[in-house]
């Protein structure tokens, strides 16, 4: 097996590093990409945004870490992301240095068991910035169907 050369290393190193940096310059674009990756079935990319202590509260459940999240929850959303469209309604954001807030209205249309649903929601979502990068700290879901 051929041994790659320092260039190659480099190269590798530095599209990582910007396709890090590439979507954690602010807060919107953080939980933009995590949903985008539930939606391509992406679990690490989807994982590598939450910050490893996360708290995530859903339906009166607490998910308490990302590895939690990772093995109960997560394969779940992905599957539900895939065959579902969600729209924001409503999209609020505040900072203060190093932590963020984001609120959204959402319109998620699915279809369940044979049935076309229509699921409005609502998501809390706290970020924290360390160094250059905005990672996922909190996140609260709440739903319900349409009438």
């Amino acid at each position: 097996m051929k041994k790659p050369n320092r260039k190659s290393l480099l190269m590798a190193l530095t599209l990582s590093v910007l396709s890090t940096l590439s979507y954690a310059n602010e807060p919107s674009e953080v939980t933009n990409a995590f949903h985008a990756a539930l939606v391509k079935g992406d679990a690490a990319a989807a994982s590598g945004l939450l910050a490893p202590d996360i708290t995530i509260y859903e339906s009166g459940y607490v998910e308490r870490s990302r590895a939690e999240y990772a093995g109960h929850h997560l394969p779940e959303d992905i599957a539900f992301a895939k065959k579902s469209t969600r729209r924001v309604l409503q999209h609020t954001e505040r900072k203060d240095g190093n932590l963020a807030v984001i609120w959204e209205e959402t319109e998620t249309k699915a279809t369940l068991k044979g049935k076309q649903v229509t699921i409005f929601g609502t998501e809390t979502t706290l970020l924290q910035k360390t160094g250059d990068a905005w990672s996922i700290v909190h996140v609260h879901w709440s739903s319900r169907k349409s009438k």
